[in-house]
């Protein structure tokens, strides 16, 4: 039978089927981002390695992709990669994340404004995490509907980790 017969039955005996898979949206915040640039042993560096997984989208901003480059090439010489490796590992996040546009700002609504500019990011990309080993940096965020989760306790909701 024919996809588009399929499709006819379907739709004459009112059989719809949602075959939409809902994926984790995700803010990373700056520190696992780094944390994954100094170790590849840990969770941040499993979680940057499955960025492309389809396993959730990670959501990400021209001021956030700033952030990332800014602090990673502060530590150039700390770290085993070169500048040049650090703009090419930028650009695929950027080609592989979900570029977004922050048109408003909720500041100030946290001590830092760094973090700030993560939750703004969180709240136009409708995520449901900031992925964060400072999570006492992200107090009442629940507020809008986030939560705030380490890249370990991130990787075990997705499966990736026991």
């Amino acid at each position: 039978m024919s996809p588009q017969i399929e499709k006819f039955i379907d739709k004459l005996y009112g059989i719809i089927y949602d075959t939409s898979v809902s994926v984790y949206q995700i803010v990373i915040d700056t520190n696992v981002w780094i944390s994954a640039l100094r170790s590849q042993r840990g969770a941040s560096h499993q979680l940057i390695t499955l960025i492309d997984s389809g396993k959730f989208e990670s959501n990400i901003s021209v001021s956030l992709i700033l952030e990332y480059e800014e602090v990673a090439k502060r530590i150039i010489g700390e770290i085993p990669l070169t500048e040049r490796d650090v703009d090419d590992i930028l650009d695929y996040i950027c080609q592989v994340g979900n570029q977004r546009k922050v048109y408003y700002l909720w500041r100030p609504f946290l001590e830092d404004p760094k973090d700030d500019m993560a939750l703004e990011l969180a709240i136009t990309a409708e995520c449901e995490f900031i992925v964060t080993y400072h999570q006492k940096h992200f107090q009442d965020i629940e507020r809008f509907g986030l939560s705030v989760i380490t890249p370990k306790e991130f990787l075990q909701k997705i499966g990736a980790l026991p």
